[in-house]
């Protein structure tokens, strides 16, 4: 019996031009799998062209209906669902996100099986797939570009503009930094090591946080955060990473004493929200504070970067945060901080970033699709069933789809 997989057009406004299986990866997963077909949906948008895909002996298809999978990337258009299906994207609905409700119930009155690739995750708990390694990498470029922006040092290209990351890469051969220079960074999943991708590129030395708040520096230094190194508990007893993670509450962030000596700061954490905020807007206020750029790849807002007040665009990437007043001003007024808080990194690199995730796939979740899934990956993965129910794992979003919460 053939599977067929059909390869989503990407509908969502403002284009996205990443697509889950890039010509190569469609080849190799026909070659790799047997009795399995792939066919892509034609795409005007698409980083990799429709004759990209043909040229590989890949058939394109408008109508994907007998298709058994369907592999998008974002949240997909209402009127593009098939019913009986079996979907693949990110559908932002998991944590009970208001304006995608409408389409958890879409999924559900079609009876579609959805695998949110934002919760595949393997027996541990840790996430198996994902575009967080190119948000990093796009991040800190965007952050550097910043900088040199802020204080006309240097003017890198758009990293959109690039036709890749080797010529995105090629731009950081502009960057010239003071030497008394200090960037902090905080996050050690994909998104933090990511960022490091793009800091190893550079004549940046890394040092300890001891180093960093304690000593002065004759070259451009960084530090990279864990945890414990910017939170403390309340009551003076020693930090306990484990209970942390359960329940940030009981906590105090001890990140604001970096303000003084980080020139940019790197935001690639996870936040909880029962964790403190790692600075508050009072705490900008402080006359200590030397930060300038602050490259916030997490983009939570109004939230635990106090400088974050709302998202920006790859169009319009970089707006000023004025501490005294709490409002957004020109980024290049004397007194702002430069806020980047692009909320889609990786639709920089669209090319770059879908072969990565194509990898993933083909190493981690296709195997457990198409062979054996001995600790039910997709199972775990899906929120619904091809019944017209949630699975048991995410029953939780009972009220949110019924529009009681």
């Amino acid at each position: 019996m053939v599977t067929k997989i059909g390869v989503l057009r990407e509908g969502k406004v403002p284009p996205d031009k990443r697509v889950a299986l890039t010509p190569e990866k469609c080849v190799e997963v026909m070659e790799r799998f047997e009795n399995v077909e792939v066919v892509v949906q034609p795409s005007s948008i698409r980083a990799f062209k429709d004759e990209d895909y043909t040229k590989l002996g890949i058939k394109l298809q408008e109508d994907l209906s007998d298709c058994d999978v369907i592999f998008g990337v974002k949240e997909v258009n209402k009127e593009d669902l098939i019913p009986n299906k079996h979907f693949f994207f990110f559908s932002h609905t998991y944590k009970k996100q208001p304006y995608n409700r409408a389409l958890l119930n879409a999924i559900i009155e079609k009876k579609i099986q959805l695998t949110d690739y934002e919760v595949l995750t393997d027996e541990n708990n840790l996430r198996l797939i994902g575009f967080g390694r190119y948000a990093g990498i796009v991040g800190a470029y965007n952050g550097f570009r910043t900088f040199g922006l802020k204080h006309k040092l240097y003017d890198l290209k758009p990293a959109h503009q690039c036709f890749d990351r080797a010529e995105m890469e090629g731009q950081l051969s502009k960057v010239s930094l003071p030497n008394n220079m200090k960037i902090v960074l905080t996050g050690y999943g994909r998104v933090g090591y990511g960022a490091r991708e793009i800091l190893a590129l550079l004549p940046i030395k890394e040092v300890t946080s001891e180093e960093f708040l304690n000593q002065e520096f004759t070259e451009p230094v960084f530090t990279q955060l864990n945890v414990d190194e910017y939170n403390a508990r309340e009551d003076g007893a020693e930090f306990d990473k484990n209970a942390f993670y359960k329940d940030g509450s009981g906590h105090v962030s001890t990140f604001p004493r970096y303000l003084a000596h980080a020139h940019m700061y790197i935001a690639c954490h996870y936040y909880h929200v029962s964790a403190p905020f790692l600075y508050t807007r009072e705490d900008m206020k402080n006359e200590e504070v030397v930060t300038s750029v602050v490259a916030d790849i997490s983009c939570d807002i109004d939230g635990p970067v106090a400088s974050t007040i709302r998202p920006s665009t790859i169009a319009d990437p970089i707006y000023g945060y004025n501490p005294e007043t709490e409002q957004e001003v020109d980024f290049m007024e004397e007194d702002a901080v430069a806020v980047m808080a692009v909320d889609n990194l990786p639709c920089e690199l669209p090319r770059d970033a879908s072969e990565d995730f194509g990898k993933e796939l083909m190493k981690s979740i296709l195997p457990a699709l198409l062979e054996e899934d001995p600790t039910d990956i997709i199972g775990r993965g899906s929120e619904t069933t091809k019944e017209g129910k949630l699975t048991e794992k995410f029953s939780y979003l009972e009220a949110y789809v019924r529009g009681e919460e």
